[in-house]
């Protein structure tokens, strides 16, 4: 008779869920202390070399590092947390009394999983409201070398853009529409393949009349061999904001309502989408990893613990569940190259790994 009931009872739920979440908690804490620490002695000598840079700078570096560290690491935890759970649960006998009691596998890892979907909810939350503006501030911050920049929304920075025969870039991009201004711009005019001329500009803004006004202009002419400088000059015709805005698109700084209506744009523009779509489908697929991780490391949940192998089997839940980052990572790594479409590149190892982990358990438990 095939069993319906697929929770246990309250009192084993609720034991069961606290076990994964104080589990989980206790190593994404270790975690990402560690790992902000190490990272803050990388970066500590880059961004105190900047002349004006504080010891509070290092603190707003730490406290913006911070969510970014715990998006990206909260499904390792919660998978090292299942299997410190696991394993005590199986070193104490508890899945065997549970077991004894007429529990079948897939019972005993329905509270964990139910929790997991409850954490993956919240890191989606936390991902589309606190890191994408840590992630937005923090990467323009770093490619700007740790120097003040200003606080103003949509900043892009290292922003590179092809017209013809010109290629600009430029340092730093921020603003939006009419307010929207350029710093540290340079343009490299090319003949024939060769570069005649290098202008560089202080500042650009857009005006009326469809050109960009230019303040503090410095040309070489590579022909002449001769620099002249100017206060204001124009140019770029033709050339909007929007070009440079979408020149540039960050996944990791963008909310998936911005960034769907970034894709939107792309396309209107016909620029290659692959990249955000991907990243689209990750903001999704990335917190549903969390829900996958409880199903990779039940492995170490069952099987006898006086066999000897309890490590064993932990050893290979660990496995399954770091290849399935390695996976992911790769995939993601694909589907922005365009060898992957971004649904085969973001849900495929979701999908492999979940029917892998399913198969595992059926054959070794039920």
């Amino acid at each position: 008779m095939i069993n319906l009931q697929f929770m246990p009872s309250r009192r084993v739920a609720l034991y069961m869920a606290k076990l994964f979440v104080t589990r989980s908690f206790a190593v994404l804490v270790a975690l990402v202390l560690v790992l902000l620490m190490l990272d803050l002695l990388g970066e500590s000598g880059k961004i105190l070399g900047v002349e004006g840079n504080t010891e509070a700078d290092l603190w707003r570096y730490a406290g913006l590092r911070l969510p970014m560290l715990v998006s990206r690491f909260l499904p390792f935890s919660v998978l090292l947390g299942c299997l410190i759970a696991f394993a005590s649960l199986n070193q104490n006998s508890e899945v065997i009394a549970m077991k004894a009691a007429g529990l079948s596998a897939h019972q005993i890892l329905t509270p964990m999983i139910l929790a997991a979907t409850f954490v993956a909810g919240a890191l989606f939350v936390f991902n589309e409201t606190v890191v994408t503006r840590s992630a937005g501030f923090i990467n323009a911050w770093s490619d700007n070398d740790y120097e003040p920049i200003p606080p103003e929304t949509g900043i892009y920075t290292n922003v590179w853009l092809s017209q013809d025969d010109v290629l600009v870039r430029a340092q730093q991009a921020s603003g939006r529409d009419e307010n929207f201004v350029l710093s540290e711009l340079t343009l490299y005019e090319r003949v024939d393949g060769r570069i005649e001329t290098i202008t560089e500009i202080e500042r650009a803004t857009p005006d009326r009349n469809g050109d960009w006004a230019f303040e503090g202009v410095r040309r070489y002419n590579a022909e002449m061999n001769l620099v002249t400088e100017a206060e204001s000059a124009s140019g770029l015709t033709g050339i909007t904001p929007q070009q440079f805005r979408l020149a540039k698109v960050d996944p990791e700084a963008l909310d998936i309502v911005t960034l769907g209506q970034t894709i939107d744009d792309l396309r209107a523009a016909e620029l290659p989408t692959a990249v955000a779509e991907a990243g689209w489908w990750h903001k999704i697929t990335g917190p549903l990893s969390t829900i996958l991780m409880p199903l990779l490391a039940a492995v170490a949940a069952f099987g006898l613990a006086r066999s000897g192998q309890l490590l064993l089997r932990a050893v290979i839940g660990m496995a399954l569940g770091f290849a399935y980052f390695v996976a992911d990572n790769f995939a993601l790594a694909m589907g922005n190259a365009g060898v992957y479409s971004p649904l085969l590149a973001t849900w495929g190892p979701v999908i492999l790994f979940a029917a892998l982990g399913e198969a595992i358990l059926i054959r070794t438990e039920e």
